[in-house]
């Protein structure tokens, strides 16, 4: 082979070379789900540093997925969310600046998870927001990937072996969590950086395509009928619909 052939060679393979390993290190930089690989990327740090309200908001449509000790993914899309403002709020666990073993998650930095219990044997997932105390409840969600798992995790827990239609697997807080396989283990971990829990973006949603209502099974005085529940409209793995709500939007 001629010289300048070699030297040419052997510049395009130190040129492919070069280009590989800065690919490696921006994969590496960012985690990525299989699915979303060179297009869709994990969701950072600056994403969870919102207001409550925003953060609910803006959880609407993206990606939650959750990686299973077997390496088996699970993905579905946030639809429905509740803000919980804080102290200020009467049905926050956190009303009053109430701080305990609990819910100490809800003071911790935007994007960490807060999972607490319920009736001793379910779970629900929030997320920390800007403000002390403050934090998102993931309320429902539309599954994507791994339905045949959730549909497994889901029947644990459950008597009545009537199959599960796709748009009950994860339409309501506790619900998604058993889906998800969702437990205490993960409360405090950060969405930012954890290697079992995290979102990545998804599509976005126009503030005319988002409902606000007031939240499901809260007796809290005035704040009963505050408008801090949000879901995307007219999406049917919603956990319940507000017609009153959806009318008034569209006016």
């Amino acid at each position: 082979m001629p010289a300048k052939r070699r030297r040419v060679q052997a510049q395009e393979e130190e040129e492919t070379d070069e280009k590989e390993a800065s690919g490696m290190k921006n994969e590496n930089d960012l985690v990525s789900s299989k699915y979303f690989q060179s297009k869709k990327m994990r969701l950072l740090s600056d994403f969870y540093n919102k207001p409550c309200i925003d953060l609910a908001k803006s959880f609407l449509g993206q990606i939650l997925v959750r990686r299973l000790p077997d390496g088996t993914e699970l993905r579905g899309r946030i639809v429905e969310t509740e803000s919980y403002l804080g102290g200020e709020d009467e049905a926050s666990h956190s009303r009053g600046g109430k701080r305990t073993e609990r819910n100490v998650a809800m003071y911790m930095k935007p994007g960490t998870i807060y999972v607490y219990q319920i009736y001793g044997m379910y779970f629900c997932m929030n997320v920390s927001s800007q403000g002390d105390g403050a934090a998102v409840l993931l309320r429902s969600i539309e599954p994507i990937e791994g339905l045949d798992t959730m549909r497994k995790f889901r029947n644990v827990k459950r008597n009545v072996q009537k199959p599960l239609k796709d748009k009950e697997l994860c339409n309501g807080p506790s619900k998604l969590c058993q889906a998800f396989a969702i437990e205490k283990s993960l409360d405090r971990q950060d969405l930012a950086n954890d290697q079992s829990t995290w979102l990545e973006a998804g599509p976005e949603i126009l503030e005319e395509d988002i409902v606000s209502c007031a939240r499901i099974g809260i007796s809290a005085g005035e704040w009963t009928h505050k408008p801090l529940r949000f879901y995307i409209k007219n999406n049917k793995f919603v956990s319940v619909r507000n017609k009153a709500a959806e009318t008034s939007a569209n006016t």
